[in-house]
């Protein structure tokens, strides 16, 4: 008996513009103080379903990689408001600094992390594999077997460009970032996952999305409603974290902070707002998430029922009016350069 091939969606290189996608909507929250004061405010806003142990799961960066969210902002928003908090990391499944536990805790001390914190590398006592309802790809994936000691989960996420996702937002820092390092990540980027040694990276486009969205779906379906989300859109180069230093430089304005309780809706938020500033401003982003098919991540998490593409989109520094993804863009200011380990 033959088996069914399973075959990746289309459409991640087309843009649906809000008024032609159908169902409910969820809130969306939005501040333009891009500040440890507005990461604070908009936390608030998020944090009542977090209860117990709260992973603060964030991109901690490669070696003084320019971009990621500062971690003296990450240090005011735990010691603050999230006392039960514990920033947590994967390791890489590329070769690198942040490969193996030990590279990892180097970085991690480069970076500063260590002044204030210890940051729980989830994966360094192995994997646990949870159930994927609903994927096409996956009955399981693979996560860091410490992710079973949490009993929330705050997505920090630093909203940017990827040099295979397009985009990453809440979907891609959780579907990778909690993926261990060995198993997980091989699930989602090699079609070879059992020779061993072999570390490749040859599943791209609608494929890549599908697989990314499903591990996330893996995690936040284990912490039910005991989710939050955000989204600081600051320093958005069209490279990840991932790559440092060598990241391109930043063309895109500074644009806010979203926070949510529905991945989908603040991925899809801050994805509207990106289209709607000037073609300038956007021209980089755009580009970057057409040519990799980024925009499957949306449809492919609308399809497995993880969220709305819909939202109302809540202005926090007035009065919480009512707002669109254009007038939220219109808070844009032009990147000016920033140092994130001051």
């Amino acid at each position: 008996m033959s088996s069914i091939k399973i075959v990746p969606g289309t459409g991640g290189d087309q843009y649906i513009p809000y008024e032609e996608r159908k169902g409910n909507e969820s809130i969306v929250y939005f501040t333009r103080d891009i500040s440890p004061e507005g990461l604070r405010k908009i936390y608030q806003r998020v944090s009542e379903n977090l209860v117990g142990k709260i992973a603060v799961k964030c991109h901690t960066g490669e070696p003084m990689g320019p971009n990621i969210i500062p971690p003296a902002w990450v240090k005011e928003l735990v010691e603050n408001e999230i006392p039960e908090g514990t920033v947590v990391e994967t390791n890489t499944y590329y070769a690198g600094d942040r490969f193996t536990t030990e590279q990892h805790r180097e970085t991690l001390k480069k970076n500063g992390w260590d002044k204030w914190t210890t940051v729980d590398i989830m994966d360094e006592d192995g994997v646990d594999n949870y159930p994927v309802e609903g994927g096409k790809w996956f009955k399981t994936i693979g996560v860091g077997s410490h992710m079973k000691n949490y009993d929330s989960l705050l997505a920090l996420t630093h909203f940017k460009g990827h040099i295979m996702g397009g985009f990453g937002g809440s979907n891609k820092n959780i579907g990778i970032g909690c993926a261990d390092g060995r198993v997980g990540k091989a699930q989602i980027h090699s079609h070879d996952v059992n020779e061993s040694g072999k570390f490749s990276f040859d599943v791209v486009q609608e494929e890549l999305m599908e697989k990314i969205s499903e591990s996330t779906k893996g995690t936040i379906d284990h912490f039910g409603k005991n989710v939050s989300y955000i989204n600081v859109m600051r320093n958005i180069s069209v490279s990840c974290d991932c790559e440092g230093v060598a990241a391109e430089p930043v063309v895109t304005p500074n644009i806010g902070i979203l926070a949510s309780l529905d991945i989908l809706a603040i991925d899809s938020a801050c994805v509207d707002i990106l289209y709607s500033l000037p073609d300038e401003d956007k021209r980089a982003m755009v580009e970057r998430m057409m040519s990799r098919h980024g925009l499957r991540q949306l449809s492919y998490m609308k399809e497995l029922g993880m969220g709305n593409n819909r939202y109302v989109l809540i202005d926090i520094d007035n009065g919480d009016v009512r707002i669109d993804a254009a007038k939220a863009a219109e808070a844009a200011v032009p990147f000016e350069g920033s140092n994130v380990y001051e």
